[in-house]
């Protein structure tokens, strides 16, 4: 059951695989020592007596045999009341929404800032000081520290103008009472409010850093629009903010600032140089060495060798009109302002064009709040198509988390069928027989339906670690019904008429299989209280678990047992074993005591 999650690759490979062979290997060493030590031990330590089931177990089994033969004396309703429970539990499917992997609560925070890109690095400077000062007033958050601006590494892909701030929160305990992380960071966000021409998107260190490195975008949800003219990729990117704006869940909403740049133009006037003589060469050269630097000699100190740059200083330098007063001599003698020459002026340009696969691309990214991703996707897909009409050429990708969503679900698209058709070979194997083999799986649907109540009733979402439950939980049923409906059948190979061996099978195995079910849920149980790093993400695999065990259990020691009879034809046991029935009944009376 668990080898196909060994082939899960990205992150929900690197985060269950890891499972996958723990309980791989672990199965493996136990089955040896089941076949070596464990006959070893009961024949040291094991004395001779009749055994007898406990109290507990007793008063458990009293009120179930009294359903099993109710249930096999009316097969049909039983079997009419486990569809209907499955029919039921699969209406329930499309309402439980999906999403990647729940979020994980990391105790920090990062309240992101995105600026204009033409604000100077004073004024950011002292816009970050204020905002981490809103940021200190908000209860529950401990300290913050910022970061301004691109560091060193070239492999940083934070602009200039933007900052991620980390700010930590304080202990569970010492939170406002009835705050938790969600509570603290809509606190932040009504705080820099304030701040004016900024975009604030909350996100978590880890989670934020993730989400940069797998997909390039610092959001649940990236909306890549593509084309050629910026122009026409911002007017398009407006209009697809107004249509995420009217989807509910909807959060922390920014766009790829594709201007606020000031550029320096400075257009030519050939008339106005053709009648001074003036050459555009002289005044590129000009707008060179007095604006950009020209190199004018080289500087040695020891083996390094520097460029000495020269240029105007920059009072004479800061503004359009300061430029145009620069003055050029004419072949004539006479000297010309610049301005007399070109048109100087700052217009508003893009502050970084972006592109990916040879195409400019700008990015829309949201958060989702207080639901699911896929039902989010799936409706903004939807008003977006009816909404925004794109000109040819110009098209868009979805990506951020909800990438990361479709590719997991993709690969347990093939992973889930190909667990299954390993179980049923080995069933087949077990069993050699294709009825035995289909009868035993049928366990698996019976064992999703606890699954997904449980999903629904703690609203949780269909995510990877849930998917991982489901693939948990039919291992467990699968081995309680290889359990049960191998025992019942070594009854009746032994002569034992149908109906009596049934129920002989189900008294002497209900023990086994309640075993083994307690023992996988109270393991599981930790998971659900616990309230550390991660334990979000574990909770829907140990919800689905517990859930499905419930069903799975009640329905392999009842339903099981009531399918028996139509996948094997009653038996006649005075012809099955030439002895007689009695003696393979004493027989399979004892063999049953010592099991």
């Amino acid at each position: 059951v668990f080898l196909p999650l060994m082939t899960l690759t990205g992150i929900e490979g690197k985060m269950f695989a890891p499972l996958a062979y723990t309980i791989a290997i672990a199965l493996f060493i136990s089955l040896i020592v089941s076949l070596t030590l464990s006959p070893a031990l009961c024949a040291f330590l094991l004395k001779g007596g009749e055994e007898h089931d406990t109290r507990v177990v007793a008063m458990m089994k009293t009120p179930y045999l009294g359903v099993l033969h109710l249930a096999l004396g009316n097969p049909r309703k039983v079997v009419m009341v486990a569809l209907a429970l499955l029919v039921g539990s699969l209406g329930l499917f499309p309402f439980l929404g999906s999403s990647f992997i729940p979020e994980m609560k990391e105790g920090s925070i990062v309240p992101g800032i995105n600026r204009a890109p033409s604000m100077s690095l004073e004024e950011s400077v002292r816009l970050e000081s204020e905002a981490m000062r809103l940021v200190m007033e908000v209860p529950g958050i401990a300290k913050a520290v910022s970061q301004l601006g691109r560091g060193e590494n070239p492999t940083d892909p934070q602009p200039e103008n933007e900052s991620t701030p980390i700010a930590t929160l304080k202990p569970r305990d010492q939170l406002p009472e009835g705050w938790d992380q969600d509570d603290v960071m809509d606190a932040i966000r009504e705080k820099l409010k304030v701040l004016p021409g900024v975009f604030v998107v909350m996100a978590q260190p880890i989670s934020d850093r993730v989400a940069e490195l797998v997909t390039g975008v610092r959001s649940d949800i990236a909306i890549k629009l593509f084309g050629d003219d910026l122009k026409v990729l911002k007017q398009k990117a407006d209009e697809i903010i107004k249509v995420v704006n009217t989807i509910p869940g909807a959060a922390d909403i920014r766009v790829e600032r594709v201007t606020g740049q000031q550029y320096l133009v400075i257009d030519i006037d050939r008339g106005a140089i053709a009648r001074h003589g003036i050459n555009v060469a002289d005044i590129n050269d000009l707008i060179e060495t007095a604006i950009g630097g020209r190199m004018s000699t080289e500087i040695y100190e020891g083996e390094r060798r520097f460029s000495a740059i020269v240029r105007f200083p920059e009072k004479f330098r800061n503004d359009a009109d300061t430029i145009g007063e620069i003055l050029l001599k004419s072949p004539n003698g006479a000297l010309v302002p610049l301005a007399d020459l070109a048109s100087i002026r700052a217009v508003d340009g893009p502050a970084v064009i972006s592109r990916e696969t040879g195409r400019r691309r700008l990015v829309i990214g949201a958060n989702v709040r207080d639901r699911d991703l896929g039902g989010f996707v799936a409706e903004l897909q939807q008003a977006v198509a009816a909404q925004v009409e794109l000109p040819d050429g110009y098209y868009l990708t979805w990506g951020g988390e909800f990438e990361n969503l479709e590719r997991a679900m993709a690969r347990l698209m093939v992973i889930i069928p190909v667990t299954i058709a390993a179980i049923f070979f080995l069933l087949f194997m077990l069993f050699g027989s294709l009825r035995f083999a289909t009868l035993i799986i049928l366990v698996l649907p019976f064992a999703s339906i606890g699954g997904i109540i449980s999903l629904f009733l703690t609203g949780e979402y269909m995510s990877v670690p849930a998917s991982v439950g489901f693939i948990t939980l039919w291992g467990i049923a699968v081995l309680n019904g290889v359990v049960l409906i191998s025992y019942i059948r070594g009854l009746t190979e032994q002569g034992i008429e149908q109906r009596e061996a049934i129920v002989e099978g189900c008294k002497q195995r209900f023990r086994p299989v309640m075993m083994t079910a307690t023992v996988a849920m109270l393991g599981l149980v930790p998971f659900l209280f616990a309230t550390g790093p991660g334990s979000e993400v574990q909770r829907p695999l140990a919800i689905v678990v517990i859930g499905g065990l419930i069903t799975s259990t009640l329905l392999t020691l009842v339903v099981l047992p009531t399918l028996y009879g139509w996948f094997e034809k009653a038996r006649d046991p005075a012809v099955a074993s030439p002895a007689g029935p009695e003696a393979p009944r004493g027989h399979a009376a004892a063999g049953a005591a010592v099991g």
